[in-house]
């Protein structure tokens, strides 16, 4: 059996931040676009980021494994079987997004495993890296598709119906492509049981403004919003001249959405009034260039809903709302709405003792940390989900995400790599 070095839990262990450092280099250089970067899930951009971690971890001397949704992996093997500490995030991006979204998890545990290494020690237990794919559902319009494919939850259906929004190829071929066996998904087999994975960290770049305008480097999630999406909703009326058609008569479809979206706005206004956590957004609204003119009255108008919330019930409320309204113009302007495919994922609540532990380490550190809620959607919320003890460490980023010029300071990716390397040093069952 192998043994850490004496007294290992008090030794001062660094982080590599050099590596890190390289490696966000490299993955900028090798995954560029016309703007920022492109990282398709499983596309080339992904597979070169995957195939960088890979690389990086045969150096450092650690296993790598792959799974059957190519879903990638790199073990520091522990002192005892215990079950593993996993930190990660996914390595693909949006379309021409930033450079940090998603590789700044993976890299930080990469960093924390080749900082232990380097020391000679070996951890209480094993520390597992976990680069997950097609998180972004930008490509593809399911969620969390490589975290849940490795505890076997992908759907059959979904590797057929889904379909990625550049090229059309569905899920199913494109991780057949990737390498991936679609046989082994069909059947619902699992890279790992939930018993296998003793606490799961996320660390990620925050994707929103708070924790720059605060001044703090640093903010631990208290829980994921759940999400209620139609990404392909259509209003139907008639076209007719803009000129000759009274307004009695018309069936405008533009003035529809647009009602729907002023109605939304204003159950978005009386939930915040309740204190319920909720956001809601149009963030697509079309008509057909190929028929729509400036003298027509619009026919048909494209759209897109998208409503977020930490609490399961106010997504409901927030979905009867939706349909009662659109009833109420149906009739008012004589149009139909047709919101398609419903997709959802499920409010998320981070581990409180996870929560208490990170906080610790920060005030060993003399960081100043912050609890805050996350709006986006993350692969921890599948971990927190199958009652994993499951935390969110964010890191802040200027200019937003899911863009060209998201931007994180080292030094703050230093100061959350510093916080982990010190829980990874610790017994799991004096952690949780």
């Amino acid at each position: 059996m192998r043994t850490s070095p004496r007294n290992s839990s008090e030794k001062k262990v660094e982080p590599d931040i050099g590596l890190a450092e390289r490696l966000f280099d490299e993955l900028q250089n090798r995954t560029s676009d016309i703007q920022g970067i492109t990282r398709m899930s499983y596309g080339v951009g992904e597979e070169i980021a995957h195939s960088i971690l890979k690389r990086e971890a045969e150096t450092i001397g650690l296993e790598i494994e792959t799974d059957m949704a190519c879903n990638s992996y790199v073990h520091l093997r522990g002192i005892n079987d215990s079950p593993a500490i996993v930190i990660g995030s996914h390595l693909d991006s949006v379309p021409m997004g930033g450079n940090f979204d998603g590789a700044a998890g993976v890299l930080m545990g990469l960093s924390v495993i080749s900082g232990l290494v380097k020391s000679g020690m070996v951890p209480p237990q094993t520390i597992t890296v976990m680069a997950t794919r097609a998180e972004e559902s930008a490509w593809f319009s399911s969620s969390y598709i490589g975290s849940r494919a490795s505890f076997g939850l992908l759907k059959p259906n979904e590797l057929t119906d889904v379909k990625r929004s550049s090229d059309g190829i569905s899920l199913g071929e494109a991780i057949a492509k990737t390498g991936g066996s679609i046989e082994e998904i069909i059947k619902g087999k699992s890279y790992w049981k939930p018993r296998d994975v003793g606490l799961f960290i996320e660390p990620h770049i925050e994707q929103g403004p708070m924790l720059d305008s605060q001044g703090l480097p640093l903010g631990l999630v208290t829980d994921i919003r759940g999400s209620l999406r139609f990404r392909n909703a259509v209003c139907d009326g008639a076209y007719s001249h803009s000129g000759t058609t009274p307004r009695a008569l018309r069936q405008d479809t533009v003035l529809a959405v647009s009602k729907l979206t002023v109605k939304l706005d204003m159950l978005w206004e009386k939930l915040s009034a309740k204190q319920e956590d909720v956001t809601i957004t149009v963030g697509e609204l079309n008509t057909d260039p190929t028929e729509a003119s400036f003298s027509k009255v619009a026919g048909r108008t494209t759209f897109s809903i998208d409503i977020r919330s930490n609490s399961k019930k106010t997504l409901e409320v927030s979905e009867r709302d939706l349909m009662a309204a659109a009833r109420e113009i149906e009739k008012e302007l004589n149009v139909k709405f047709r919101f398609g495919p419903r997709t959802r994922t499920n409010p998320a609540k981070m581990d409180l003792g996870v929560i208490n532990e990170l906080r610790h380490f920060a005030d060993e550190s003399n960081q100043i940390v912050t609890e805050m809620p996350c709006g986006a959607g993350h692969d921890a919320a599948v971990f927190a989900s199958l009652g994993i003890p499951t935390g969110m460490l964010f890191i802040r980023n200027t200019n937003g995400s899911h863009n060209p010029y998201e931007q994180m300071k080292l030094q703050d990716f230093y100061l959350g790599a510093s916080i982990l390397i010190k829980l990874c040093q610790k017994s799991l069952d004096k952690l949780i």
